[in-house]
């Protein structure tokens, strides 16, 4: 499925990654072609599929063994701080990212580098958690947070940095209902290109494009109508290629 012709797009040309193990190279990810222009593409798949590498190729936490990864333009490879100029990445686990004593500071850190004058920062800081659903909570330690509230706060970390890309690793799994429909809402208004990998197949159902990665493979490739149900038979009955023929 190609992207929108002409728009900005996140594109993997040949792209197989291999990781050395005790028992020889492991196979991350295997002879990936893509073009993303959507505003949104969600990828799913079983634990160890692959999405998390695919993910972390567009800002160079990944590096592929053979093939170019290029984000608007930039090849990630040649240019990596380019790369993570463009591409803001929201993390499973928020505390890998956190790094300051409450989300108020935190935000504040990420506000440093944008041009934002240091006498708005506060303010500026505090209106991305308002956004967000936890103004509240803004001065209290992170160690004091939910684990969804720690999650809100690094996304208005990235958010403040003002990406041209959001790359989101299993976003719902922390949340209430309550505050995954804040970030669903929250989504659908930014004018971001997102790309988010979740096992939350209602999050998935809302982008346009839907992708299946499946031991390092992609293997489907559509809207979510067509290919979320063909997952689900999937995952109940046996991927394609694991059936014997």
């Amino acid at each position: 499925m190609p992207g929108s012709p002409g728009a900005p797009a996140l594109v993997c040309s040949g792209v197989t990654v291999t990781v050395p193990s005790a028992s020889g190279d492991l196979t991350l990810l295997d002879g990936i072609d893509l073009t993303l222009s959507e505003r949104r593409t969600a990828v799913v798949g079983l634990n160890g599929s692959g999405k998390s590498t695919f993910l972390r190729l567009f800002n160079g936490l990944a590096r592929p063994s053979s093939g170019t990864v290029t984000v608007h333009g930039t090849d990630v490879a040649r240019d990596v701080r380019g790369a993570r100029r463009r591409v803001g990445f929201v993390f499973t686990d928020p505390l890998s990212q956190l790094v300051m004593p409450t989300p108020v500071e935190d935000v504040e850190l990420s506000l440093r580098g944008t041009g934002v004058p240091r006498a708005r920062r506060r303010t500026a800081a505090l209106q991305l958690l308002e956004r967000v659903g936890i103004a509240h909570r803004a001065e209290h330690s992170i160690y004091d947070l939910s684990g969804g509230e720690r999650q809100l706060a690094a996304f208005a970390a990235v958010l403040a940095v003002e990406p041209d890309v959001l790359v989101l690793d299993e976003p719902t799994t922390l949340l209430d209902l309550r505050n995954r429909g804040r970030l669903i809402e929250l989504l659908d208004g930014l004018p971001h290109q997102l790309l988010v990998a979740t096992h939350d197949l209602g999050l998935a159902a809302t982008a346009p494009r839907v992708l299946v990665l499946h031991g390092g493979r992609l293997v489907a490739d559509g809207r979510p109508g067509q290919v979320l149900p063909a997952y689900e038979r999937w995952c109940a009955d046996g991927f394609p290629q694991e059936r014997a023929p």
